[in-house]
């Protein structure tokens, strides 16, 4: 500060300068309150000569106003440097609408931000621009999460209502907005933006020694927000105060009988300045005077010496910073952990239940933008699809960095039936019980059901009864589309795969090396992705022309080996009759055909990356390591060699935003992912997990999902996703069902579509207690990774008060922290509010969370610790083909990698009707596979298929749409 304001004084003093444009960038700007006569308007400059309403030109500026300039900006400078201790990143942004080409002020907001640690961002319009295009500016900042303070600085025509209240008032720095001003004037001066201009002039007469009690004070040719704010402020200090308008014709009389005079606006010419008494003391809040308009100072006039024109104008700017600093303070404390104002939707329970469907359509969701605005989302922050789902920009991880995580629920389960045991369903209904029974943030997160099941067999995935996600037919069908994607990517890969084997073999290495390397244009250039292929096989050189005969062979050809190739493509259609095919029979294809096979959309890799990465970056990496084949020497080929990686991440640069919808009460869930949970690792994306975990806050709760048994699905959950999240779980809900118990106590077998027997209708405590040997083991695998575990029995209606006992007194005797009947199927969130407070007490128990295994193991030593340990097995048996396949991987590099099991989900063995807790089994390993993108290696457990078929009767059959009305009929 030392030198910036008498700089500051000699530049206003300086003679006319020539015109220079104005330009948006990053660190220019220019003050202006936006309010009637605030803006600087016009071209500025002091004329020669120009008379001065309170001193000679001469004079220097007086210390009164410099000492508060100084102390303003020190108080900002030393409160934003208290914020950045917490927060180093942040910085905030004051952004200036300017409408025309006035620059005169721009260097001295510069230097007051600059002084203050804030940034400048100038937008200039041309001067002739409309009331419109002036709000489509205020409407694109008022998204910008960067920019936390607005000011306007345009002419006075374009200050209407409706400019002015387009700005949000949380950034409105000049106070110009209705909601602003009438704070102001209700007494809450606290919780608005008070007019920088209005309290410079108070500021100013207030620090020389001015009594305003009892002043009477005239504000003369202001109107609008100025005018209401100064009138305000001088009426709160004592002052009796007039406004008055330069026509006024009481005007003389006004300014005779005022002690202080403010002029909000220049002064016309036929207004004298005899009319204003010797000894009044002015204030000039217009910047006109900078054009000469005012014409003071006529000799033989005697004002009051105390200030000079610049005075409020300076001083302004300086609070205009030190609003911007209490703007940015607000918008922190805003971000850190709040408990949601979130409007939960009733629920009004019916007996009996009706069907899923019935339900979903009888409650009305909030608009999802609604839902976002009420979870700390910003609007620039998600991309809606229709009026029930949105995506999530990931830029929200950046913006919430520094935010504490939340706590982290999986809910796994027992080794299910058939029928599955309502995992889903617990989930959606611990989270309505935490947030809209005991007001707790909380998310769900769950996977993305596939069109394959949703139209064979078993049907949608969006939990049940009165805990499901709604609208339950998007989430279904489509959802936004990111399983398409996934397809399209897979199948352009597949193709790349095959079509570069063609052309190797039907092209002699120089015609090759021609089409991939064209001349175009005269001019022949390598891509980006074949610099990068040229750098990874050790050739330094970027010019076409001067590649040796052997390095164009090396960069020519990849040599895929067509009987190493896995990359398979895909279909989200159960289609038994593509589980192997012959492709390439055309005429076209010149006899280069193999055989191969189409796997379900959700068995793809890409579903796993998906799943695991966790920024754009990272997916395209991943994207890029994916192992397609091997080449003839033994060596693994990649999407990269093949040069497809970044048409693979334009495909998938969507999907990887998580999907936002909602419970039937009105909470939040992320949707996103749905990797296949028998060779893939059955979780919803880490991504979603990680925004989910900042958006409840610290005393939040994100509840995850792990697909099958917690043998399978919650093992993958800590072993795979923990390892490449980095995230640490808090408590594990086992699920668990009367009926499932029953089964593995001795019941009779449970088949989808059979109607069930009577073992599993009617009491029968034997059963139960025989089948809680499975809860048990479940139990017992969890506390292998030292996380808590609270089983929630999933009640149906013929369980008896006997068997729900029983099964919760046996989990808490095997080392269950808890053990909860739950009825959300029936009643909602209020049916599982005991769950929900046995589970916030066991995360308040220290995790002492540890991977099973070191990943620097043999592949062999990691396989046989997940059979023996969380199986149950004996030992492994590797057939021939897995042992090639493992010293394979080895010899690739790749040993150090997580293992994720294909293995059935009926049985902790390999025997699906192997129930209860098997023992002294071996363990068959038929082959060993590996997703390099991904990050882990899949060990098959006897045969595994990846592409479902349809049943006898497949949902479908049930499935219609009622074409007036466009509403589906029979999804459930």
């Amino acid at each position: 500060m030392r030198a910036l304001l008498p700089l500051a004084l000699r530049r206003l003093a300086r003679p006319p300068r020539p015109r220079v444009a104005c330009r948006a960038c990053s660190g220019g700007g220019g003050g202006g309150d936006g309010g009637g006569g605030q803006g600087l308007r016009g071209r500025r400059r002091l004329q020669d000569g120009q008379a001065k309403l309170s001193r000679g030109a001469g004079s220097q500026a007086p210390p009164v106003r410099d000492s508060i300039v100084r102390d303003v900006i020190q108080n900002s400078k030393e409160v934003l440097s208290l914020l950045q201790e917490k927060n180093p990143a942040f910085k905030p942004v004051l952004a200036i609408i300017q409408a025309g080409e006035d620059n005169l002020m721009q260097e001295i907001n510069q230097k007051l931000a600059e002084e203050a640690g804030l940034d400048i961002t100038h937008i200039c319009l041309p001067a002739q621009s409309s009331k419109d295009e002036i709000i489509d500016e205020i409407l694109k900042i008022n998204e910008d999460p960067r920019v936390h303070g607005l000011a306007l600085q345009v002419s006075e025509d374009a200050f209407s209502n409706k400019v002015l209240n387009a700005l949000r008032p949380e950034k409105d720095v000049d106070g110009v907005t209705d909601v602003n001003l009438g704070k102001l004037v209700r007494g809450d001066a606290q919780e608005c933006f008070v007019s920088p201009v209005a309290r410079a002039v108070i500021e100013l007469l207030e620090k020389s020694g001015v009594d305003l009690a009892g002043k009477k004070v005239l504000v003369l040719g202001a109107h609008g927000s100025l005018e209401a704010a100064l009138q305000c402020l001088f009426q709160r200090s004592g002052s009796m105060t007039m406004c008055s308008m330069w026509d006024a014709a009481q005007l003389q009389g006004k300014l005779q009988e005022a002690d202080i005079v403010v002029l909000g606006s220049a002064k016309p010419d036929e207004v004298p300045l005899t009319w204003i008494q010797p000894g009044t003391i002015v204030l000039n809040c217009s910047h006109d005077f900078l054009s000469g308009k005012l014409g003071c100072g006529t000799p033989g006039v005697n004002f009051s010496s105390l200030f000079a024109e610049d005075d409020v104008s300076l001083l302004a700017a300086a609070l205009r910073i030190q609003n911007m600093v209490s703007s940015g303070r607000r918008w922190l404390r805003e971000q850190q952990h709040s408990r949601w104002r979130l409007h939960c939707l009733k629920l009004q329970p019916l007996s009996p239940v009706p069907s899923d469907i019935e339900i979903s359509r009888a409650q009305t969701p909030k608009a999802v933008d609604v839902l976002a605005k009420e979870i700390g989302l910003l609007a620039d922050e998600i991309e809606m699809y229709g009026r029930s789902k949105a995506k999530v920009r990931l830029s929200l991880l950046e913006r919430l960095k520094d935010q504490a995580d939340g706590k982290y629920v999986i809910v796994a389960g027992i080794t299910p039936t058939p029928l599955g045991e309502g995992k889903s369903t617990v989930t959606i209904g611990l989270v309505q019980a935490l947030t809209a029974h005991l007001n707790v943030n909380s998310f769900a997160c769950l996977r993305q059901p596939s069109q394959g099941p949703t139209f064979g067999v078993k049907g949608g995935a969006a939990g049940g009864g009165y805990a499901q996600v709604i609208p339950m037919e998007e989430f279904n069908l489509h959802l936004t589309g990111d399983i398409h994607a996934i397809t399209a990517a897979n199948n352009l890969l597949a193709a790349a795969i095959d079509t570069r084997i063609f052309h190797e073999n039907t092209q002699t290495d120089k015609a090759l090396y021609n089409r991939l390397v064209p001349l175009v244009n005269g001019v022949r250039e390598f891509s980006e992705i074949q610099l990068a292929r040229l750098k990874k096989l050790g050739i330094n050189k970027t010019d076409p022309s001067a590649l040796t005969e052997e390095e164009i062979r090396r960069f020519s050809r990849l040599d895929i080996d067509p009987s190493t190739i896995t990359w398979q493509r895909v279909l989200d259609t159960n289609d038994r009759f593509l589980r192997k095919m012959t492709i390439g029979q055309a005429s076209t294809e010149k006899g280069y055909s193999r055989e191969a096979q189409f796997d379900i959309a959700v068995a793809s890799e890409i579903m796993a990356v998906l799943a695991l990465t966790d920024s754009l970056q990272d997916m395209k990496t991943r994207l890029g390591r994916m192992v397609v084949a091997s080449d003839k020497h033994g060596q693994p080929v990649t999407a990269e060699d093949l040069g497809v990686t970044g048409a693979l991440t334009v495909l998938m640069k969507d999907a990887i935003k998580p999907n936002l919808m909602q419970t039937l009460e009105g909470t939040p869930v992320f949707v996103h992912a749905g990797p296949f949970a028998n060779i893939a690792h059955g979780n919803s994306s880490v991504l979603a997990d990680k925004i989910a975990l900042k958006l409840v806050g610290e005393e939040g709760f994100v509840v995850t999902e792990a697909g099958f048994g917690a043998d399978i699905g919650m093992e993958k959950f800590f072993n795979i996703k923990c390892r490449a999240s980095g995230l640490v779980p808090n408590v594990v809900v086992l699920v668990a069902t009367v009926r499932a118990l029953k089964m593995h106590g001795g019941g009779p077998s449970v088949t989808a579509g059979v109607p069930l027997k009577k073992e599993y209708t009617e009491e029968n405590i034997p059963l139960v207690a025989d089948g809680c040997c499975n809860l048990q083991k479940q139990i017992q695998i969890a506390q292998l990774f030292g996380v808590p575990v609270v089983v929630a029995l999933n009640v149906f209606k013929t369980d008896t008060r006997a068997e729900i006992d029983l099964v919760c007194e046996l989990a808490k005797r095997a080392g269950a922290f808890d053990a909860v009947p739950c009825y959300h199927w029936s009643m909602g969130g209020k049916g599982s509010v005991d769950l929900a407070w046995a589970v916030r007490e066991a995360a308040n128990k220290r995790s002492r969370f540890q991977f099973l295994y070191d990943v620097e193991l043999p592949i062999v030593e990691k396989i046989r610790t997940i059979a023996q340990t969380v199986y149950g097995a004996k030992d492994i048996e590797l057939s021939p083909e897995a042992q090639i396949k493992i010293d394979r991987y080895t010899q690739q590099g790749f040993g150090n990698l997580p293992i994720c099991m294909a293995k059935t989900h009926l049985s902790l063995s390999h025997q699906p009707d192997k129930k209860g807790v098997p023992r002294d089994f071996i363990l068959p390993i038929s082959d060993v596979r590996a997703s390099i993108g991904a990050g882990f290696i899949y060990p098959l457990v006897g045969t595994m298929s990846t592409m479902p078929g349809l049943p006898t009767r497949p949902c479908f059959y049930d499935i219609d749409l009622d074409t007036e009305t466009e509403q589906i009929k029979g999804l459930f």
